[in-house]
């Protein structure tokens, strides 16, 4: 009987340690994913005002504005347009244009 009481008592303290132990993971458990979906929410904050200064930084005319600086750009006006054309040699007219076998 004695035996009995000294293995069911060690198999209580096992299932207690068992249990601490548990308990110890799953409070680090959900203190890693607290952390993690507060720095989540950071970023998802972050990457809305990144694309809110994208979107500010494309506006027609900051681009006009900047191309006009620093590329020295300047709108096209009829007088200052140059066409250019480009004249294809002509194809003899006994070449076949299929390729051969």
């Amino acid at each position: 009987m004695i035996r009995l009481n000294l293995v069911l008592l060690a198999a209580v303290i096992a299932s207690a340690f068992y249990l601490v132990h548990t308990q110890y993971e799953s409070r680090r458990l959900y203190t890693a994913l607290d952390r993690s979906q507060a720095q989540a929410r950071k970023l998802e904050s972050e990457h809305e005002q990144l694309q809110v200064q994208k979107r500010a930084q494309a506006t027609p005319a900051r681009v006009q504005l900047l191309a006009a600086r620093q590329l020295q750009m300047r709108p096209v006006t009829p007088g200052i347009t140059q066409y250019v054309t480009v004249f294809e040699p002509s194809q003899p007219a006994a070449t076949n244009p299929t390729p051969e076998r």
